[in-house]
């Protein structure tokens, strides 16, 4: 492997001195294999410029699993599979900690990699049947009150079918690999990240059964905002975390799985449960 972008993200890799410092261990190891015709373009994954993947084999995103996620949305579509370097907290995502990125450079090198796909979510927001916004997520598509303390209402369909009201702060329809995320910290279950499912999990609901419901990841889970009242309660929707919405009474959004995949590079011969095992202890 020849052609690796570095997309590393200023706010937690200051001046990009991280960024460099690998870009100059490829280079090194590089000359140590004797690889030539190296090519590794280090960006500021914060810069609004266009990302430019043609002829890139690999991206190293240095980050948390935010930044992991932010470069999947900005280079969907391209097929490159990307790596995360962690500088946050858990790390799910961003796979590699600093004390093994020598180590996790060379077997890119080498082309020593194992390749995922990860099932993506596209989600549509629907008022007076037209649809107003579209977006995309590797996590989640979240449905939330913004603000205000009042809990907001919310009607799930599914496939066009009728399956339940919520009272709720909020309602998290997420895939496998963002079973980890928010979806996690409402109670969620965890599912293996190369599955292909569509998770809802209501956060904080007025029920005494407050529980996921797990769906095939051929259906469709379409959420309408229930009116309430003399008080409308400000809400609205957000694709993994950005790209919010403000949403209306009486909009729907409906949400699939997408025809995109992001494409995720492993090292770690360890299995999903050992993975997990190392994250919660």
């Amino acid at each position: 492997m020849k052609n690796i972008c570095i997309l590393s993200n200023s706010i937690k890799d200051e001046n990009l001195e991280l960024g460099k410092k690998i870009r100059g261990d490829i280079a090194r190891l590089a000359g140590e294999a004797g690889i030539e015709g190296i090519n590794t373009p280090l960006l500021d994954l914060c810069d609004d410029d266009d990302i430019d993947t043609e002829g890139i084999e690999a991206i190293i995103v240095i980050g948390g699993d935010g930044s992991v996620l932010s470069a999947a949305k900005r280079t969907i579509g391209s097929g490159v599979p990307i790596i995360g370097f962690n500088l946050g907290a858990v790390g799910f995502l961003a796979e590699v900690e600093p004390a093994d990125m020598e180590n996790a450079l060379k077997r890119l090198l080498e082309d020593d990699i194992k390749i995922e796909e990860r099932m993506m979510l596209q989600g549509s927001v629907y008022r007076e049947g037209k649809i107003v916004e579209s977006g995309i997520a590797l996590n989640d598509v979240v449905i939330s009150r913004r603000g205000d303390m009042m809990l907001s209402g919310y009607s799930i369909s599914v496939n066009g079918s009728y399956l339940s009201d919520f009272l709720a702060d909020g309602i998290i329809i997420s895939t496998p690999t963002g079973s980890t995320a928010y979806n996690l910290s409402a109670g969620g279950a965890i599912v293996k990240p190369d599955a292909r499912l569509i998770q809802m999990t209501p956060v904080a609901a007025h029920l005494l059964n407050n529980r996921s419901v797990i769906f095939s990841g051929d259906d469709e889970v379409a959420v309408s905002i229930l009116p309430k009242g003399r008080h409308p309660v400000a809400t609205g929707v957000s694709f993994d975390g950005n790209q919010h919405v403000v949403l209306q009474e009486g909009d729907m959004v409906k949400v699939t799985a997408s025809g995109q995949v992001t494409r995720i590079i492993r090292l770690s011969d360890d299995g999903f449960l050992q993975i997990l095992h190392k994250k919660m202890v």
